[in-house]
Order: C-alpha cells, then sequence, then structure tokens
C-alpha cells in the first residue's frame, strides 16, 4: 500500500520559554516568538502530525497508526500507542528542573500515557555558555527532600556544559532541565507526562506561577543519580557516515552524515527521520527533495531507496 516514504506537518507549542529560533534555525511558520516546541512525528493524544504525501494525505499520524498499522509499521497490537514522539525544542530561557517517571510508574501515577518518558538529546545548537541540567548530587531520598525544601538548587543539581553536536542520553527518573540558549533534537518515548521540580518562581502573564509536582518527582527520581556515558560507534558505507548514538530498551538513534550517494534498506521495520543540514534527494518508488527542518517515516513495505546529496541527520527505530 505505502512504498514511499511518509512527510509529516509538525505541530507547534507555545511555551514560556520558548523563541524565535525554530523559525530563524529552521524556516518554520511559528505561531509567535514564544514558540517552545516542534513536535515533528508525534502521534499522541496532545498532538498528532499530519501526514503530507501520497495516499493518506490529510490523515494524522494517530489515525494512520490505528487504521494501518500492520501494513505501514508491520506491528500487529491493536492496543499498542505509537512508541516515539521526536521533538525540536528552542530554549529562549530556561526550562523547568524536571523528571519523568519509566512505564511502571507512569501507569501506576497516570491515567492517560501509555508509557513513560526515557528521552536523548541532539544539540543542534546552541549560545556560548550554555548548559544543561542533568542529575543531582542526593545520596538518599531525605538528602533529596532536604535540598529541596531548602531551595539549595545549586546544592543539588548536576550542571553540564554543551556545545553543537554533543548527545545525551536521558533515562526515566533522571533530574534534568534544557539551559537558556540551547536548540537540541529530541528522542523520546511517545509521552508527554513531566514532574515539575524547580521553574525559577517565574510567573506568567496573570502572575501565577507554574505548578509543580514535588510528591511525585520525588517518588520517580533514581537515587542516588547514575551518570550516563555515550558509548558511540561508527561506521562508513560508501558516501554515509552513521554515528549510533544510542541503542537502549526504548529505542536506537543515529546520526547519519551524507556527502555523496548511499543506496541500501531499513535496517528495521521502520525509521523515523529529521534533516538537521543541508538538503537530499530521497528516491524510492517518488523522488523527494528532503531539506533542513524535514520530518518523515520510512515504512515497512518500503525497502529499497537512493539517497544523494549533502546533508546531516538524526535517524531513530523503537526497540
Amino acid at each position: 500500500m505505502y512504498t514511499d516514504i511518509i512527510r509529516l506537518s509538525p505541530i507547534f507549542k507555545e511555551k514560556v520559554w520558548g523563541g524565535s529560533s525554530l523559525h530563524t534555525n529552521f524556516d518554520y511558520d511559528i505561531p509567535s516568538d514564544h514558540t517552545g516546541e516542534c513536535w515533528g512525528i508525534a502521534s499522541h493524544p496532545s498532538g498528532s502530525s499530519t501526514i503530507t504525501n501520497g495516499p493518506l494525505t490529510g490523515w494524522t499520524l494517530m489515525d494512520a497508526w490505528m487504521e494501518h498499522k500492520k501494513e505501514l509499521f508491520n506491528e500487529d497490537n491493536d492496543e499498542k500507542a505509537f512508541p516515539l514522539l521526536i521533538k525540536i525544542l528552542d530554549a529562549n530561557d530556561d526550562l523547568s528542573v524536571q523528571v519523568h517517571p519509566n512505564d511502571a510508574q507512569a501507569h501506576e501515577l497516570e491515567d492517560n500515557e501509555a508509557y513513560g518518558k526515557t528521552e536523548c538529546w541532539y544539540i543542534v545548537d546552541c549560545k556560548d555558555g550554555s548548559e544543561i541540567v542533568l542529575g543531582h548530587h542526593a545520596k538518599t531520598r531525605a538528602e533529596l527532600e532536604d535540598y529541596i525544601e531548602k531551595g539549595d538548587w545549586d546544592g543539588l543539581l548536576r550542571r553540564v556544559p554543551v556545545k553543537p553536536g554533543d548527545f545525551f542520553f536521558v533515562p526515566a527518573g533522571t533530574i534534568h532541565a534544557i539551559g537558556e540558549g540551547i536548540v537540541i533534537l529530541e528522542t523520546q518515548q511517545n509521552s508527554d507526562t513531566t514532574y515539575r521540580v524547580y521553574d525559577y518562581d517565574r510567573r506568567d502573564d496573570q502572575n501565577q506561577t507554574r505548578e509543580l509536582h514535588l510528591d511525585k518527582a520525588v517518588e520517580v527520581t533514581t537515587i542516588p543519580d547514575e551518570k550516563q556515558e555515550n558509548a558511540f560507534s561508527y561506521q562508513n558505507v560508501h558516501d554515509l557516515s552513521i554515528t549510533t548514538l544510542t541503542e537502549n530498551d526504548f529505542f536506537s538513534v543515529f546520526h547519519l552524515d551524507l556527502d555523496g550517494i548511499y543506496e541500501g534498506s531499513r535496517p528495521a521495520d521502520y525509521l523515523l527521520a529529521t534533516i538537521i543540514e543541508g538538503e537530499v534527494t530521497f528516491t524510492g518508488k517518488d523522488t523527494h527533495l528532503l531539506k533542513k527542518g524535514d520530518h518523515f517515516i520510512l515504512p515497512y513495505e518500503l525497502e529499497n531507496f537512493k539517497l544523494e546529496g549533502t546533508a546531516k541527520a538524526i535517524v531513530s527505530y523503537p526497540k
């Protein structure tokens, strides 16, 4: 049925910490200068991408998953939700310090989520001196609660400097935050559950602070913190350089760097892809010019394809 790529129109989310980099960096038509998130490949009750080519033009990805799961994704489980969510985030200001539950905790604590939230970040761009929060220094739950009660965020939080091209794996249970001036591509489990720990006492236009979720946050935080180390692997196939960024229990993520021509096939039942630099001509059933900021899926029935151009992409598939 579907032997061509599935091109997707993204959804944009305005955030108190958002900016305009999704327009300046990716030429997206964003709703305002406080746009924080581009949901590029999304099939979630809070937002679903729209298919823009082929026989399912105009369908949401959620509807395509529900109605054509076998043909498009080789998936037989009728109750399973789409497993991954791909975002680009523009942190014009610091994001809240937060933590996410794992699958079991999400099922216990939330009624509307199919998954917990393990994620990873590829730093697309950032200002000089930018930092993320990744982890904490508490050794026990009591110590974590004491840091929070005292508001000793400098003592609690582990801050890490970043530069473009850096990659970070952020498993569920990790206290984290994206710092001001950073644009990331995020690959995550398909969940929108976030427990805020600290939000810098910010107030919105109505002089209201955003809700914190301290009880749930403490419950799901990994204590003591487990520092993550990258174990990249590298492969060159003709004109294509492939860096394996992570292979974990939930997804595999790769950085592709093409300078020339590549002909090949999918390494999994389907692939999710975003062009982050340059442009490439994709030839399968049809020919597509794909440029920076384009999001697409290589479905199950698309077996062989050709790439030609100079481009970089982040590609993933679920486990």
